[in-house]
This record gives structure tokens, sequence and C-alpha cells, in this order.
């Protein structure tokens, strides 16, 4: 089942449920498949494009949920945090630290990665590799260290 067709759906158990945060939550996905597919870009909406969009909308909530934190707001906080957990349920399931540190390994090897200035080749492979199932931050740090211990 492509994303519209799931959002639409959940947007229907959502107001049948009364669920304010989900239906709030699915409402903003919807507006931002319906902006993709009326942005004139000639794209279609494929897996690639759901997941940097589910990605963007779970980035935002993730830096959201820091500045409300920072400024003793965790009422706003914790909805943002509500909403963060129904978009990544969307989103394939996020690789641990380890499994993500073994791919990275394994990557660095298959194309000779070894010194710090091997950066850029082996960080444009892994976000290949490991696009929306690990956040970016995470990736580059274990970059960094894998490059680092050799």
């Amino acid at each position: 089942m492509i994303l519209s067709d799931k959002i639409n759906q959940h947007l229907k158990d959502a107001m049948k449920s009364r669920d304010k945060v989900r239906l709030q939550t699915v409402r903003s996905i919807r507006a931002l498949i319906i902006e993709f597919e009326k942005s004139g870009s000639g794209k279609e909406m494929n897996g690639e494009e759901e997941i940097k969009l589910l990605s963007t909308a779970a980035k935002k909530r993730k830096e959201s949920i820091e500045q409300f934190t920072n400024a003793g707001r965790e009422d706003l906080a914790v909805k943002e945090e509500e909403e963060l957990k129904i978009i990544m349920s969307y989103l394939p399931e996020q690789l641990t630290e380890k499994e993500i540190e073994i791919i990275v390994i394994e990557a660095a090897k298959n194309i000779g990665a070894t010194l710090k200035e091997d950066f850029p080749k082996l960080m444009g492979e892994m976000m290949k590799q490991l696009k929306g199932k690990a956040e970016g931050k995470v990736v580059r740090a274990i970059v960094e260290k894998v490059l680092s211990e050799n």
C-alpha cells in the first residue's frame, strides 16, 4: 500500500476514534504529500520520496522537541514526541548504532576507505545504503569514529 492510501485510511480512523494528536499528525503528513504532488517538479511519489518526506517531518519534530525542552515547555515537547512516534511508525525500522557500525566497517573495507580524507566517499555511500534507516547525525559520528580508528 502506498503512503497516500495509508494516510487517507489512517486519517479516517483517527477521525472515527477522535484521536486529536494522531489526526493532526496524519493531516500534516497528508498536507506534505499534497504539496509534493502539486509542486510541479514532475517527480512521481515513490518509496524513496516517501522516506525523504517522512524523514524531514521527523527531523523537524526532533528539533522542536529540543527547542521546547530547552525553553522549559515540557507540555509542547511531549506533544511533539507523540507526533514523532506517529511519523516514525511510517518509516522503516531504525537501525541501532551497533548495526550501523557493522555496516560502516564493511563498506569501508569494500571501498578501501581508511583515512579521514576518505570521509566524503564513505559518507556518501552510507547515506545511500542507510537512507531512512538511520539518522544522518548518527551515521556521520560512526563514520568519523571508524575512520579515526584506522
